[in-house]
């Protein structure tokens, strides 16, 4: 199965394609260059790896074919620092994140989107009883 993917002149996908891990060094996804402190710079992908997954599909259905793009460390540039306007707008919206809406109040937590405020006045009755 691994062979289909198997297009290193790019003639079939329009993009030199390999197996998963099965790519040539030099090349690294968006996630491993900015872990290594790095950004794609403007290039466009240089190749891409395709494989087969199981994750997500509901039973019975076949699996879905998955694309990951590679582009070129030797033209990666260093990722831009952040600016002291970035940080305050950053902090600005984690400490929005830390307030309820319902008591206004900083909850000291940031505020799960699952309950929309902070757990007591989520669950005033837990509340009393404790």
């Amino acid at each position: 199965m691994a062979a289909r993917f198997f297009d290193p002149d790019g003639e079939r996908f329009g993009l030199p394609t390999f197996p998963f891990r099965m790519a040539p060094d030099g090349y690294a996804t968006r996630r491993q260059l900015r872990a290594d402190g790095l950004r794609p710079g403007g290039q466009s992908a240089a190749l891409q790896i395709m494989w087969y997954s199981n994750r997500r599909r509901k039973p019975g259905s076949p699996p879905t074919m998955r694309v990951a793009y590679l582009y070129r460390r030797d033209l990666a540039k260093p990722v831009r620092p952040m600016t002291p306007a970035k940080w305050a707008a950053l902090a600005k919206a984690n400490a929005a994140r830390r307030v309820c809406p319902e008591c206004r109040t900083d909850a000291g937590y940031c505020i799960p989107t699952s309950l929309g405020m902070c757990v007591p006045c989520a669950y005033p009755e837990e509340q009393r009883a404790a």
